[in-house]
Parts: C-alpha cells; sequence; structure tokens
C-alpha cells in the first residue's frame, strides 16, 4: 500500500518571511524537503509527493523545479484544515494514507516518511501516527520548546507534553536533574493520518488540554482517536524557524556539499 507525502508550505512567516522561499545552495526551502524526500518514491514508498501551497510564488518555485504543487486557501486557520483541502484537490480517498512532512525540515531523515506511514499500514485500529527520539540531554527535557511523548506498552501515545514527561520522582539531588531511564522521548513533528480522519479532524471541537499546551495533536486523543508512534534512533536534523536556523541550515548544507 503507497502513500502520499504532503508538504503545507505558507507564505507569511513571522519570524521568516517568505520562510517557504528561502535559499538554501542556489534552491527554495520548500524544494529542497522534497528533494529530500523524494528517495522514499517508489513502489514500497510514496506514491506522490506534493507540496500544498498557500502563493503562486510557491507553486512557481516548485514547477521550476518538477515539484508537483496545489494551490490552498491563504486563510486556513492550521495546517491539518490546509492538509485536508490538498486531500480534497487530489481526490484522494477515505482510506488513503498521507504523511505531513514539515516545509521547514530540508534536513528531514529521507526515510522517516515511510516509517510513519508503515506504521497506519499494519496498524488498522490507528487514526495518526507520528515519531519520537530518545532524549539524551537535560537542558532539552527541561525546555519547554521541546515537546515530549510518553507512550504505551503497544507504543501509542498517551500525552504530549512541553512539561518534562516521564517526570523522575528522585531524580533531582541538590537542584541537578537526571533523566530518568529508560530516557524520555522528544516528540518528532512528522504525521501520518488516513485521509477520512483527516477531513474530520478540523471539525472536532478543540480540546482543553491543547489549548493549554499549545499543541494540535492532543486534540486527537482527547476525542478518543489512537496516534501510534515509531520510535527513531536518529535526532531529527535541524529546522528553520528564524534567521538563525536558516543560517546554520545552510552552511551544514554547504559543509556537506563540499567534496
Amino acid at each position: 500500500m503507497s502513500y502520499t507525502i504532503l508538504i503545507p508550505a505558507r507564505l507569511a512567516s513571522t519570524r521568516l518571511p517568505n520562510k517557504p522561499l528561502a535559499d538554501i545552495g542556489g534552491v527554495p526551502m520548500v524544494v529542497r524537503v522534497a528533494q529530500r524526500v523524494l528517495c522514499s518514491h517508489g513502489p514500497s514508498g510514496a506514491a506522490r509527493v506534493v507540496v500544498a501551497a498557500d502563493h503562486p510564488a510557491i507553486m512557481d518555485a516548485c514547477r521550476a523545479h518538477g515539484i508537483e504543487s496545489v494551490l490552498t486557501r491563504v486563510d486556513h486557520p492550521s495546517g491539518s484544515d490546509r492538509l485536508a483541502e490538498a486531500c480534497a484537490a487530489l481526490r484522494l480517498t477515505d482510506s488513503a494514507i498521507v504523511v505531513n512532512v514539515q516545509g521547514d525540515e530540508p534536513l528531514i531523515d529521507p526515510l522517516l516518511p515511510k516509517a510513519v506511514a508503515d506504521l497506519l499500514i499494519r496498524r488498522p485500529e490507528v487514526s495518526m501516527s507520528t515519531a519520537a527520539h530518545a532524549i539524551s540531554d537535560v537542558a532539552d527535557f527541561l525546555n519547554p520548546n521541546v515537546v515530549k511523548v510518553v507512550l504505551d506498552a503497544t507504543q501509542r501515545a498517551l500525552y504530549f507534553s512541553r512539561a518534562p514527561i516521564a517526570w523522575w520522582r528522585d531524580g533531582t539531588v541538590n537542584g541537578v536533574v537526571a533523566l530518568p531511564s529508560p530516557a524520555p522521548l522528544r516528540h518528532v513533528g512528522i504525521y501520518g493520518y488516513r485521509v477520512g480522519f483527516l477531513r474530520q479532524f478540523p471539525l472536532l471541537a478543540p480540546a482543553p488540554i491543547e489549548i493549554t499546551e499549545a499543541l494540535e495533536q492532543l486534540r486527537a486523543l482527547w476525542h478518543g482517536y489512537q496516534i501510534a508512534v515509531h520510535v527513531t534512533e536518529h535526532a531529527p536534523g535541524h529546522g528553520v524557524d528564524t534567521p538563525q536556523d536558516l543560517h546554520r541550515v545552510r552552511a551544514l548544507i554547504a559543509a556537506a556539499s563540499k567534496p
């Protein structure tokens, strides 16, 4: 069973204007993301890789590099709404599987979308899938910008939080925090969906825990939907949210391209 990779791309960005079109090694960032995951294209991987754009300039950049794209509305309140519109434009059936890859992750592990999609293929009882990896740094564990996830015995998400979970009761000595064992898990922002659920998701009432934590995936758990989690050995590559992030990623890619 194949799947479709969707890459939402919104031109407006508070911290980094025109972020999808930011140049990285001569290629717009959103195009570089699409090229990165295209290696999973084929009989055992993605059937299509499509950018869900909100502006013709993004579509023009994709077209210039041979990347498929669809135009979606500018005023979507969330990324899931944009994905749902893209699914309708692509005429995907309710049983189809899509993987949402963020358009600001030019260093994403190209094998990760397939791992996330495979969870949905193997586990018909879940509506969503995502990924996580072990935290090895106490600073990341305590950082509210690093989202944590706790799993049950079958690798389904019990809860996502900006707080340090699971908290080790006896792990603080003289104000110094130690990491619990097994290691806590950092959530990686990639999602697999069954299209039928994705169409329903924007219609669900926002959950109190979602509003408190500012984490949209908690809406699914609050309404009783199951999320399977792939635990990867690899930490995610640097994403791009700020000009400083862009500078770092440009340097990393330039260094990697040197002979």
